[in-house]
């Protein structure tokens, strides 16, 4: 029951993001709204951690399996990306490297921040 429980929660969320969608004209997916209201919630402890973890460490286990219709999809449609598919891997490929080099300074300026922070005190 406990599970039930936590996956509603993250189902609320999720429905509250589709009327933020509705409600907001901007180019903003859905599910987004709906991350950051948890996010805020979670933050603010209006939420506790505990209330959603364990399905949503499920959830993120899982993640994987939640590319296979992506990918089954783009099976499907290749003789339309067949022409351009060089296109699609160099963006692919480009886009993946700086989405990691922005992960990665950004996660290198947190650390340092918090330990300098631990040497402060």
């Amino acid at each position: 029951m406990k599970y039930i429980k936590q996956f509603g929660i993250i189902l609320i969320f999720s429905f509250a993001g589709e009327l933020l969608n509705y409600l907001i004209p901007l180019p903003i997916p859905a599910s987004i709204y709906g991350i950051i209201l948890l996010f805020f919630c979670l933050e603010v402890k209006l939420i506790p951690l505990e209330q959603v973890e364990e399905v949503s460490r499920f959830m993120i286990e899982i993640m994987p399996l939640m590319f296979i219709p992506a990918a089954v999809g783009l099976m499907g449609s290749w003789d339309i990306i067949k022409p351009a598919w060089m296109q699609y891997i160099t963006v692919t490929v480009i886009s993946t490297i700086g989405v990691m080099a922005v992960a990665g300074r950004i996660t290198q300026a947190v650390i340092h921040r918090d330990a300098r922070k631990k040497g402060d005190r």
